[in-house]
């Protein structure tokens, strides 16, 4: 479960993302504002429904829609360039566009890890693990904590350039 300070931490995190698409369905930056701050109060309300940091942000992109909505029948006598059922439609698939990059994501650095030996996939997934991660590798094996922490560095770094260059690919074999 997520505490208050990890909830703040990612709603700073994520807050003008959250604030462009909500600008992008009202029609200006007080009402952008305002319901930004009820979203926030009602994530504050729930927020024992989260259970990691990765949940964060679809879970408040759903409280925004609804939120987004509400001022919408709040102020229905103002003139709204967008309806509510295109609002929910476009939000629709912005969900389905983040869980598509999640997706791609995912599967490039699978993908990529699989490049590794099976040495460096546990060198780089040691401080991931519960079981003492990089402090136990240093213990068992003949290298520092520190040097096996600069190992896993340069490992990342190389993972991260795999990963970039494979989702780089990606973009370019999908059909327009």
């Amino acid at each position: 479960m997520i505490d208050e300070g990890r909830f703040l931490s990612l709603f700073l995190k994520h807050e003008r993302e959250l604030a462009s698409i909500a600008r992008a369905f009202l029609p200006d930056w007080n009402a952008v504002d305002d319901v930004l701050q009820e979203a926030s109060l009602v994530m504050w309300r729930k927020i024992h429904q989260l259970e990691s940091d990765d949940e964060f942000l679809p879970w408040s992109k759903v409280i925004l829609r609804f939120e987004i909505l509400k001022a919408r029948r709040l102020h229905a006598r103002q003139k709204w360039v967008l309806n509510e059922e295109l609002i929910s439609k476009l939000m629709d698939e912005s969900a389905e566009d983040d869980a598509e990059m999640r997706h791609a994501q995912q599967s490039a650095i699978q993908h990529c890890l699989q490049s590794f030996s099976e040495d460096h996939q546990k060198l780089l997934l040691a401080p991931h693990t519960s079981r003492g991660g990089v402090l136990a590798l240093a213990e068992t094996g003949s290298h520092s904590a520190n040097s096996l922490y600069k190992r896993i560095g340069r490992l990342r770094v190389k993972l991260h350039d795999c990963v970039v260059q494979r989702l780089s690919s990606a973009e370019l074999d999908l059909p327009i």
